[in-house]
């Protein structure tokens, strides 16, 4: 499967291109900068491969939540190119595409296969490109975690005005699922879906308001790391496999994932805010 993947819900700008399990990455924290790179580097990645935009099966993009006008400028790019192409998009959450960063439990001993790692030491090292042989999407084959184990993950963005966007996944087994609605809520108005301990923790909204969301859950966190940011080359790993269980639509049946019901602040809002704080 050939596909192409944008990526620009944060501060972060990415674009993958996945070519029959091989996923080629251009990312880098540039805010403000997303308009000027994604379909340039688009365009660099398919030339890089030797691909035609008519040979791509599909368009990912991650959906949101994020910054409006990331999620708007990657969703009207995998339009665009999808219905100039007459090609199906595949809409990934990028809170989703946060936790699966998270590398999945090793091998068990006594495997007949050795143990493998997701790529890269613990959590990606965030390189401005790269090109790599990568682990196979979600939903297929990933190191064994033996039988009925749950590894489960919260990821969040900080949404700022004092408040986070919050999802919560659970790798069982091969896949990776939501197991919640996501939401946009005050940190210590969060709320795990039950009272289990062990939950992973990744993303921007652990360190926004000085770590309240992060203070507020304390033991019930296994591991935090509030420096991952999305990557397209997730979305496009997660896009594979939500394309195989028919989860591809038109483009034009694609909605963003704001969460907010106002997606901005008047200048008089903006003041208040400010004096609030």
């Amino acid at each position: 499967m050939k596909l192409l993947a944008f990526e620009t819900a944060t501060e972060a700008c990415s674009v993958a291109l996945y070519l029959d399990g091989e996923v080629i990455e251009r990312y880098e924290v540039a805010p403000r900068l997303h308009a000027e790179y994604a379909l340039p580097w688009a365009e660099e990645l398919l030339a890089d491969a030797g691909i035609k935009r008519s040979q791509l099966d599909a368009i990912a993009v991650s959906r949101g939540p994020g910054a409006f006008t990331g999620v708007r400028l990657a969703i009207a790019l995998a339009q665009g190119i999808a219905l100039a192409l007459h090609k199906p998009v595949v809409a990934v959450s990028t809170l989703m595409a946060i936790a699966a960063a998270v590398p999945p439990p090793l091998r068990r001993q006594g495997s007949s296969k050795p143990p493998q790692a997701a790529e890269g030491e613990g959590l990606r090292d965030h390189s401005e490109s790269f090109r790599a042989q990568t682990q196979p999407p979600p939903s297929l084959p990933l190191p064994s975690q033996g039988e009925g184990h749950k590894q489960r993950i919260l990821a969040a963005i900080d949404a700022r005005m004092g408040e986070v966007y919050v999802g919560a996944f659970e790798r069982n087994g091969d896949e990776l699922i939501a197991i919640s609605t996501e939401v946009v809520a005050a940190p210590d108005k969060v709320v795990l879906p039950d009272d289990q301990r062990g939950w992973h923790a990744v993303g921007t909204g652990f360190s926004a308001a000085n770590g309240a969301l992060q203070s507020h859950l304390g033991s019930q966190l296994l591991s935090v790391d509030a420096s991952i940011l999305p990557h397209a080359a997730d979305v496009a790993r997660l896009a594979v496999a939500a394309y195989a269980r028919g989860g591809a639509l038109a483009p034009e049946r694609v909605e963003p994932a704001y969460l907010r019901n106002n997606v901005a602040l008047t200048l008089e809002e903006q003041k208040a805010f400010r004096a609030s704080k």
